[in-house]
């Protein structure tokens, strides 16, 4: 059995829960309304993702972290 890593997106969802992206599957968005129900829909998801792409004889993707960088923005207050 193949192992893969994929570094995925957790961001809250206005409805609550979370939506959850990986960068390396382009097109791929799942959700769940706990952490770890939304943990679970990914991991799911990409395994479903993986499996389609060996149906079709093609690799699975690497997982190229994104690069990762916090950034601080100063705005004027407003007069």
């Amino acid at each position: 059995m193949a192992e893969y890593r994929y570094t995925v997106i957790f961001e809250p969802a206005e409805e609550g829960g979370y939506v959850v992206k990986c960068p390396a599957f382009p097109g791929l968005v799942t959700e769940g309304d706990t952490l770890e129900e939304a943990r679970a829909m990914a991991e799911d998801a990409i395994r479903g993702y993986i499996e389609s792409l060996r149906k079709d004889h093609l690799p699975a993707p690497s997982d190229k972290d994104p690069m990762k960088e916090e950034i601080r923005v100063r705005v004027p207050e407003s007069a």
